[in-house]
């Protein structure tokens, strides 16, 4: 019943009123993103930096680049 009542309430709202708040929780959503994603990143830079995952990286994107070069005749080195 109380659930009929909120969107009876929010029906009755104009359309201010209706941009308004859709504009600040617009607001609030992103700032929410923003915050969350870059705590994911720190967090991931950290990790990232303790494990020293460089090495094995530029190993693997070097064995991509042999890899095209040797198979691909259009490239020459």
């Amino acid at each position: 019943m109380a659930n009929l009542q909120h969107y009876e309430n929010a029906s009755k709202l104009s359309k201010k009123e209706i941009i308004i708040n859709n504009f600040f929780g617009g607001i609030a959503w992103a700032l929410g993103a923003t915050v969350g994603l870059s705590f994911i990143f720190t967090l991931l830079a950290i990790i990232s930096r303790n494990v020293n995952l460089v090495p094995y990286a530029g190993s693997f994107v070097s064995q991509i680049i042999n890899f095209v070069l040797v198979n691909n005749p259009n490239f020459h080195h």
